[in-house]
């Protein structure tokens, strides 16, 4: 037996309506959804800290959680395992057909115009015509779920060419989240100024073939390593930042930064 096998069988004997345990037999979809999740970020951030031993770990977490859904689903007579590698295997095959076929491509930009035109198709017959965007999970991190709009909006010509527009779009949208905050505007409106700005900051990203929540996970790391700095620096006065002046905590930060921190 096989380990994938034996996972199944485990699961099997977990759910099992006499033998299995109370917590797994009570669990349903929308139980298990937050641990989907969550599993999902922590195989991100072993990845994120280099950790390939915690990689292979959270690995087999997420795995048993496909399992899980899996289960749950043949027990309510929808599908099973099998259906799942089963519609995966199809769907890689045929998205790839200069791999598995005789076509081929100039180059992978020409490669990638494909596949998101086959993803199109596939999307059009399974939900039928109900536009471009129709199908962006409303559950994605905003900043992630932005930048899938901008691509599918892209993809039917919805984008400027150059970077410029893309800069001038950002410069605008933050003079008029300055106006509204000069005006006092009401919490709603500045609400809604500060998201085009984070979207016209998000289309930069996409532009610049950045992940924008890559790319804030590391400017958070760094202003925590800078933060335990200050802290470090003021404990070695005997004090605490509550205690410090900002230009205190500044100067300490400065020096983080020449640190290479």
């Amino acid at each position: 037996m096989n380990e994938m096998q034996r996972l199944l069988e485990v699961m099997a004997r977990l759910r099992d309506p006499e033998h299995g345990c109370p917590w797994d037999r009570q669990q349903s979809f929308q139980s298990i959804a937050p641990y989907t999740i969550e599993e999902a970020y922590e195989v991100a951030d072993a990845i994120e800290h280099g950790d390939t031993e915690a990689l292979r770990e959270e690995l087999g977490d997420l795995l048993l959680q496909t399992v899980f859904h899996a289960r749950i689903a043949e027990e309510q007579g929808h599908f099973d395992f099998d259906d799942v590698a089963r519609g995966i295997n199809r769907k890689l095959v045929e998205r790839h057909p200069h791999v598995f076929g005789d076509m081929s491509f100039a180059d992978a930009e020409a490669q990638k115009r494909d596949w998101e035109s086959r993803k199109a198709l596939e999307r059009e017959r399974k939900h039928g015509a109900q536009g471009v965007l129709h199908g962006i999970p409303v559950t994605l991190p905003a900043l992630t779920r932005a930048v899938k709009i901008q691509k599918r909006a892209a993809h039917v010509g919805f984008d400027w060419p150059e970077m410029e527009p893309v800069f001038a779009k950002i410069r605008e949208e933050l003079a008029e989240l300055q106006h509204e905050i000069a005006i006092d505007a009401s919490q709603d409106r500045i609400i809604d100024e500060l998201g085009d700005v984070l979207f016209a900051v998000a289309n930069l990203a996409r532009k610049l073939g950045v992940d924008p929540e890559q790319a804030l996970r590391g400017t958070n790391r760094k202003f925590e390593r800078r933060f335990r700095r200050v802290e470090t620096g003021l404990a070695e006065r005997g004090r605490r930042p509550e205690q410090a002046t900002l230009e205190e905590m500044d100067s300490i930060w400065e020096q983080a930064k020449r640190e290479g921190l």
